[in-house]
């Protein structure tokens, strides 16, 4: 049986951070990525230009439609950059009661803020 590990994060357009870093390491261990995307960023090696984020209830139901299809044996967090986003991923994640681990992302590799001071 092949694992299912949920990553519920931000999207790094330059690949390097976020779902795709999180997505590559999955893999390499041989488990099956599944995605809640949080925030979508216009990033490159250089800089953060632009930060959108999915609206709280978007992200709520990523994490539902996974969980009740697929299955999810364990998932971690990365970018949630604000306090909407945070509460809607702890109340989903209570509901379904699945091993979670927490990075709490907070600074992207150029030193851009990825938390918003409401998150803290």
């Amino acid at each position: 049986m092949i694992r299912k590990a949920l990553t519920i994060a931000g999207s790094d357009s330059g690949g390097g951070a976020g779902i795709e870093a999180d997505l590559k390491t999955f893999s390499a261990f041989g488990v099956h990525g599944l995605v809640a995307i949080t925030s979508v960023t216009a990033q490159n090696t250089q800089e953060v230009r632009a930060i959108y984020d999915v609206k709280p209830e978007i992200v709520a139901k990523q994490i539902e439609a996974v969980v009740e299809d697929i299955g999810v044996d364990a998932a971690k967090t990365g970018m949630l950059s604000n306090a909407e986003i945070i509460k809607a991923v702890a109340e989903t994640v209570k509901k379904y009661d699945f091993p979670l681990v927490v990075d709490p992302v907070m600074i992207a590799k150029s030193g851009a803020p990825l938390l918003r001071e409401d998150a803290m």
